[in-house]
């Protein structure tokens, strides 16, 4: 692995875990995900979970969890984890950008993780609200990034 690799996939983990808090307190922070048309037009935006895993064999890529699917019920907010799965982002380059990471994709977009804010870090804490709620089978099984269904609870 070259040292530009080590670089962004340091920074990569470190916004997902929310290791950028100026409080100290990853809870206070985290990543969301803005993936962007060749011709700069903004395609997609979302908070991301606290995990992720990196892939190695043969192509460069990068498993994450964009947090779709949520709402209120009259439990609490809600996660449907059939709807909330795994993506791939396919990496053909990646470099560091001011605050976050910046990825060419094999489909031409670019994809850029970067500090959440506003709503997304909003829809980040109901996340680790709902995940609270999960046994610690299952939050692991969501944290593998393994899986494109989900069968059980919350599907």
């Amino acid at each position: 692995m070259t040292a530009t690799q080590q670089q962004w996939r340091q920074r990569f983990s470190d916004l997902i875990a929310g290791n950028h808090s100026p409080t100290g307190d990853p809870v206070d922070a985290g990543a969301r995900l803005v993936v962007t048309d060749p011709d700069g037009t903004e395609v997609f935006r979302a908070a991301l979970a606290r995990h992720h895993r990196f892939e190695d064999d043969g192509d460069q890529v990068v498993w994450i969890r964009p947090l779709v699917g949520g709402q209120d019920t009259g439990s609490g907010y809600l996660f449907n984890l059939s709807l909330t799965r795994r993506r791939s982002l396919p990496v053909v380059r990646a470099d560091l950008v001011a605050d976050g990471v910046e990825i060419d994709l094999a489909s031409g977009q670019k994809a850029r993780i970067e500090p959440a804010d506003g709503p997304e870090l909003e829809e980040l804490i109901r996340w680790d609200d709902f995940t609270n709620r999960l046994t610690p089978e299952e939050d692991t099984a969501l944290g593998r990034l393994d899986a494109d269904s989900w069968h059980g609870r919350y599907a």
